[in-house]
């Protein structure tokens, strides 16, 4: 195995073992261990209703932000992990496209009542980002900060799912800036703005601090097939 590849496993086996540490509470999270969620349609990809109540199908991505769409090169980007971890990790575009890569399938659903179905995205797990800093026993929560001011928090239990990724790419094509390029945060199963455009930096938390829509009347969990909207 070459020195490269030993890395790289590394980095899987750090990303595992964190997972594990949560996988209880993964599992007992409302998207995937609610009896008997709202929504219509045959069983999504985690087994709750493809559209949750209150959305409908767009066939577009509209475009929402602060008003502000900050244009990053890739030379000057970077990506901080730092609060409750091991060893604060700063990482420029080279050494993140350098991780373990992911491709898959995933709905997106804002709070504005449309949802878009079935893209693809391509990027890093959320799980191995903060996996290289090493997560603190006493953390359990995420606080994401993006280049145009953005916060929004999340539990660690719906960061760390599969299916939450740090993403470049879009249908094939690299993420457009409109969306939050070069890098933007995706999070499937919970609504749309829990997922910070343009992110810059992921702080781990040992307790839980609202953002900003959170403190703006949105609701914490933002579950979409608990219709979780507003607090």
């Amino acid at each position: 195995m070459s020195e490269l590849d030993e890395k790289a496993q590394r980095i899987v086996d750090a990303r595992m073992r964190l997972r594990e540490r949560f996988l209880d509470k993964i599992k007992q999270s409302p998207a995937q261990a609610d009896e008997r969620p709202m929504g219509t349609g045959e069983a999504n990809r985690h087994g709750m209703p493809k559209l949750p109540p209150g959305q409908h199908e767009s066939k577009s991505w509209p475009i929402l932000d602060l008003g502000v769409k900050p244009e990053i090169p890739l030379e000057q980007w970077s990506l901080k992990i730092d609060g409750a971890v091991e060893q604060s990790v700063t990482l420029d575009w080279a050494q993140l496209m350098a991780l373990p890569q992911v491709e898959l399938a995933a709905d997106f659903h804002c709070v504005t009542a449309w949802s878009l179905m079935d893209s693809t995205w391509r990027g890093v797990p959320f799980s191995t980002v903060v996996a290289l800093a090493g997560v603190k026993p006493d953390a359990t929560h995420v606080m994401t900060y993006a280049y145009d001011g953005y916060t929004t928090n999340v539990p660690l239990e719906e960061a760390l799912k599969d299916d939450v990724l740090l993403v470049h790419h879009w249908n094939g094509k690299p993420l457009p800036r409109d969306h939050g390029g070069p890098l933007r945060m995706i999070t499937p199963q919970l609504y749309a703005w829990k997922g910070a455009k343009w992110i810059n930096r992921i702080e781990l938390l040992t307790r839980d601090r609202k953002g900003f829509w959170e403190v703006r009347g949105y609701s914490n969990s933002a579950h979409p097939w608990r219709d979780d909207r507003y607090s």
